[in-house]
């Protein structure tokens, strides 16, 4: 590896073979990235070409430095060429958009020839991300869920649930109440956060046995899951 691509900063015309490992090592330093990414996703909607627009984008962002070097005339012909370029992808996610940038920046990094700062930045990114993961951060232990049913409108059905949902449950909200049936008959919502995963289908056989309630359903939605 040259002397000039080892440095942090740099002048003069670039070489073909400071071009060739400044761009190899943008590539394999975004894959990397882009790997500790795939490792770490959650969600539902996995985009293939996000991954592999983490690679590309990180080779266009170190070639287009490359030429830049010291010009500023070509800096602004490179900046009006991108001026005109209207990007339509979005990213609902902003985890998704933290790795892009920081594909881009290695790419950004690469192009500068500054592999020390490129190589220990996206080693740091890299353990960051994966640490955060494994140790859940930002995730919430309880799970949060929305029971509906319908009951007969006596106190003592009324006892009967509250007395379920305080055994079954951290704690619990009456989101809505209507009378059905001319009154005879309640509809109920309730917002609840369950004690545990395995407490789901306790909680439903518990409400279950309470006399008159019809049209049981549980709707749970895991919060380390993203939608």
């Amino acid at each position: 590896m040259s002397g000039a691509l080892l440095g942090l900063t740099s002048t003069g015309p670039v070489g073909w073979a400071e071009a060739g490992l400044a761009l190899l090592l943008a590539f394999v330093l975004s894959q990397i990235i882009a790997g500790v990414y795939i490792y770490t996703f959650k969600g539902l909607s996995f985009a293939r070409g996000h991954v592999q627009g983490m690679a590309l984008g990180a080779l266009v962002t170190c070639m287009l430095m490359l030429a830049l070097g010291d010009s500023v005339a070509a800096g602004i012909g490179i900046a009006g060429g991108l001026s005109i370029i209207r990007f339509r992808t979005t990213l609902r996610d902003p985890r998704d958009v933290i790795f892009l940038f920081a594909a881009l920046g290695v790419g950004l990094v690469c192009g500068l020839r500054a592999p020390v700062v490129a190589i220990s930045g996206t080693l740091a990114f890299c353990l960051a991300g994966l640490g955060l993961h494994l140790i859940g951060y930002g995730a919430r232990n309880q799970l949060d869920g929305m029971v509906r049913f319908f009951a007969p409108a006596s106190p003592e059905v009324s006892a009967a649930v509250g007395e379920v949902l305080r055994k079954h449950t951290h704690h619990f909200v009456l989101v809505t109440m209507r009378e059905v049936e001319q009154g005879r008959r309640l509809e109920q919502a309730y917002q609840v956060h369950l004690r545990s995963g395995e407490g789901r289908a306790a909680l439903v056989l518990a409400l279950q046995a309470v006399d008159g309630l019809t049209d049981l359903s549980l709707h749970v939605q895991d919060p380390t899951l993203e939608l």
